[in-house]
């Protein structure tokens, strides 16, 4: 913990607020009883007596990031069947370091660890962010996982739903193998009770699950099945062959314009994920030193190995060709009023992890094509909108909570320096992000 005193002013600092509108330089913003309380011109707003003043003149403070995609758990080094540990010691710390103040599980493995972690920080008793917790994956025959129940039918799919709400749960996944009458029970089920859910799809395609009500789609367009000839309903295909379909369709017309207009009429969101897809692509990813100095030496290894096996198969892979598309089916989405939400997946094989994966989904947004401030508040405001937590979250104002990021630098001219987090408020209390890192360096593919 850095800074946690009764009421907190920064002063002379840059504001971007996560509404989208332009930064302001020079402003005071106050913090008493975990909220803001004031907000303006550093020569108008009034510091209250007895504040503690924090001189930030050249940082920028943006709201939390709200990430979308963030799962606590991530995959074990090397070996099979494949494992997803629970990460609750090193990740609550990762995403909090990160400047990612509110997340959503977006798909349980230890759904009871995520509550109790979610009681458990909200209770004061370890650091992270406010914890949305996603369900146990709404799955069929065929998941790739151990860790994951596979639903029986539409009646499974129901129970399931309704059990984990009891429990807790605040929204659910759907995922690759599950069938329409399963997936139409679910949100049949959730929606009942004013619940979301999202899916990560490969049985059904995105216009087919718009039509059965889902409200978010995750990773957008390179998971999307539906443009495959001949696949048959409700069976995942073959995924190269899935490719390789997507692949000479253009986005400003045609079936995926098509897609995407569909979208945005039924009010489905989508999930950007785009630091899971950019390890795929060879020799793109950055080796940064932070990611690997998180790491378990073994998970180092495991991860280092698999990425030098992709970049020996360069010549032959349809990734950078994907990873392009998927850049800009987001930006068109964007354009054509869509709701993006960001993520970042920490599943893949390893190269994704908890806080840098947040920010480096914000600028791989600017690569694809939208403002630095705009991908600003597509990871903020955007989120928080999705969640029902507007009022309290995603944007800086007087009356919100005191969630924001002090940054060293200005994202909105160099969106690279939204990496220089120096101290994270959640609630009115200041982390220092540089001593959480610290605190679980190589623990990231252990715990």
């Amino acid at each position: 913990m850095k800074e946690d005193a009764p009421v907190i002013a920064l002063t002379h600092v840059r504001v971007i607020d996560g509404t989208g509108t332009p930064p302001r330089a020079g402003q005071t913003l106050v913090i008493a009883n975990g909220k803001i309380i004031a907000l303006g011109d550093a020569a108008s707003t009034k510091i209250p007596d007895g504040a503690t003043v924090l001189d930030l003149d050249g940082r920028t403070i943006i709201p939390g990031l709200v990430g979308m995609h963030d799962h606590m758990y991530y995959p074990s080094p090397g070996g099979a069947p494949p494992l997803y540990p629970e990460h609750a010691a090193s990740f609550p710390r990762l995403y909090l370091a990160g400047g990612v103040t509110s997340i959503r599980t977006t798909g349980s493995i230890e759904p009871y660890a995520d509550l109790q972690l979610k009681r458990d920080i909200d209770d004061g008793k370890m650091a992270g962010p406010k914890i949305h917790v996603t369900g146990p994956y709404l799955e069929g025959p065929g998941a790739f996982a151990l860790q994951m129940h596979q639903l029986k039918d539409a009646e499974d799919a129901r129970g399931m739903v309704e059990f984990w709400i009891a429990q807790g749960v605040t929204s659910f996944k759907a995922y690759m193998n599950i069938t329409p009458e399963e997936l139409g029970a679910a949100v049949k089920a959730a929606h009942a009770h004013g619940i979301k859910v999202t899916g990560h799809l490969c049985s059904i395609g995105f216009r087919e699950a718009a039509a059965l009500g889902i409200d978010d789609l995750e990773h957008g367009l390179v998971v999307d099945t539906e443009f495959l000839a001949g696949k048959k309903p409700g069976l995942c295909p073959n995924p190269s062959e899935a490719d390789k379909a997507l692949l000479p369709l253009e986005l400003a017309s045609g079936p995926i314009h098509e897609t995407i207009l569909d979208l945005v009429a039924h009010h489905v969101a989508v999930t950007s994920t785009l630091p899971v897809f950019e390890t795929f692509v060879p020799n793109r990813a950055p080796l940064d030193a932070r990611i690997l100095d998180a790491m378990l030496p073994e998970a180092r290894i495991s991860y280092l190995r698999r990425r030098s096996l992709i970049s020996d198969g360069a010549a032959k892979s349809d990734w950078p060709a994907l990873f392009k598309k998927e850049l800009e089916f987001e930006r068109e989405f964007v354009k054509q009023g869509g709701l993006l939400l960001a993520g970042l997946d920490p599943t893949g094989y390893g190269g994704v992890i908890a806080g840098f994966g947040d920010q480096r989904e914000v600028e791989l947004l600017v690569e694809a094509g939208v403002t630095p401030i705009e991908a600003i508040r597509i990871a903020t405001s955007n989120g928080a909108e999705f969640l029902g937590e507007a009022d309290n979250i995603g944007t800086l104002a007087a009356g919100k909570q005191a969630d924001l990021v002090v940054i060293d630098g200005d994202p909105s001219a160099n969106i690279k320096d939204i990496e220089k987090a120096e101290t994270v408020f959640k609630d009115g209390v200041g982390y220092d992000s540089a001593k959480l890192i610290e605190s679980v360096r190589g623990l990231v593919g252990l715990r």
